[in-house]
């Protein structure tokens, strides 16, 4: 296995939960199509920056992804009030 020096294990379980979150999210959406979309593009997006290794780049993808994970969760609870 790959050795990790413990900023890019502590990154990679950032990057994990946040991915982790991201598909807990889209389970909430409720049109089928849409969830079955989303799901594709996230996993794309994390598939295509999979071999990152800039720390600033790393951070800045996370720092988005969590962006568009609040703008997610934030469309569900309008959704449903």
């Amino acid at each position: 296995p790959p050795s990790f020096c413990p900023s890019q294990f502590l990154r990679r379980q950032q990057v994990l939960q946040l991915y982790r979150k991201i598909l807990r999210a889209i389970r909430e959406v409720p049109a089928e199509a849409d969830r079955s979309y989303l799901k594709d593009w996230a996993r794309e997006e994390f598939r295509r920056n999979k071999d990152a290794t800039e720390e600033d780049a790393i951070r800045m993808m996370i720092t988005q992804g969590n962006r568009q994970l609040q703008e997610l969760q934030r469309t569900l609870k309008l959704a449903k009030s």
